[in-house]
């Protein structure tokens, strides 16, 4: 369900005096890539990626029915809200002082942030954020890439490759599986996208007479299955299992020094499938939850 404004929302007073000492090299900034699913969040503390952490996306209208100026303020306070409430621990890395100790200003305080987005309504919304980046392809130093290359995919192989090396593939298993591989010269030799996991298994509920919604099963499930929902399960895993080994054993051909990772959130299931199915396949595999956010880091804090 996506986040509604809450019924006691009002637009407080400036807090321009509240942010004014973070500067510097200890300087805190927000990255938010926003997904097809979920708004992904990363806390830098100067070049240190502290915390990561999901939410659902904001609720489009409702969030229309603000003034620009309750907009921007609303914003602000998700952002704090946010960090306030995934972990009582992260807020020993803020700044001591009284904006960050003080209850009643935390939810004030207008952090940077970077935004990285491939959906266009969540863009609209969080461009009335007060202080905002907006990543796009052309500020990456990465070469070949097209216009309709998600900026999502673009940041993750760059994240990938910078921190692990080049050449790389990037596998992300998120709403949609993509592959995205880029050569030691930093170029895009190009990639793939298909349905998900999750989307495969939503299609068929949605799109069939008799097909129930099942989830996925947490280890690699019977092959020839005696029911219908064994029957889901064995199609979309084994099949889906299958054309990733083949692009990373075609992508090995091309590249057999490569770095390969993995990302999104069905990461871990997927990694699991495939050190039962293909082991051999599996073991060169690296696990790279924050991937996009070591791309981030490279364009917006570490320069």
């Amino acid at each position: 369900m996506e986040n509604s404004i809450p019924d006691n929302f009002r637009s407080p007073a400036s807090t321009d005096n509240i942010t004014s000492g973070l500067t510097g090299k200890a300087q805190i900034k927000i990255a938010l890539a926003i997904g097809n699913s979920r708004l992904h969040w990363g806390l830098f503390v100067g070049k240190t990626l502290e915390k990561t952490w999901d939410t659902q996306h904001l609720n489009t209208d409702a969030v229309s029915r603000l003034s620009e100026e309750e907009k921007a303020e609303y914003l602000v306070q998700i952002v704090m809200r946010s960090i306030e409430e995934i972990s009582s621990q992260t807020l020993l890395c803020l700044p001591a002082t009284t904006a960050f100790s003080n209850p009643r200003t935390l939810s004030l305080v207008r952090l940077p942030l970077i935004l990285a987005s491939v959906v266009t309504q969540q863009t609209a919304i969080w461009q009335s954020y007060p202080d905002v980046r907006i990543i796009t392809l052309d500020q990456l130093p990465i070469g070949g890439l097209y216009p309709t290359l998600g900026i999502d995919r673009a940041l993750a192989v760059l994240g990938a490759g910078n921190q692990l090396g080049w050449p790389v593939l990037l596998i992300d298993a998120g709403t949609a599986l993509t592959f995205t591989g880029a050569d030691v010269n930093r170029y895009l030799v190009g990639g793939a996208i298909l349905p998900g996991l999750g989307l495969q298994l939503s299609s068929l509920s949605k799109k069939t007479a008799a097909l129930p919604l099942i989830s996925l099963p947490q280890n690699l499930p019977y092959r020839w299955a005696k029911d219908t929902a064994g029957a889901i399960q064995s199609g979309v895993v084994y099949a889906t299992v299958a054309g990733v080994r083949d692009f990373i054993e075609d992508w090995r051909c091309l590249f057999p020094d490569s770095k390969i990772a993995v990302t999104g959130g069905d990461r871990t299931l997927l990694l699991q499938y495939l050190a039962s199915a293909f082991p051999d396949t599996a073991s060169v595999l690296i696990d790279a939850p924050e991937a996009i956010f070591w791309g981030i880091r490279l364009l917006t804090v570490d320069c």
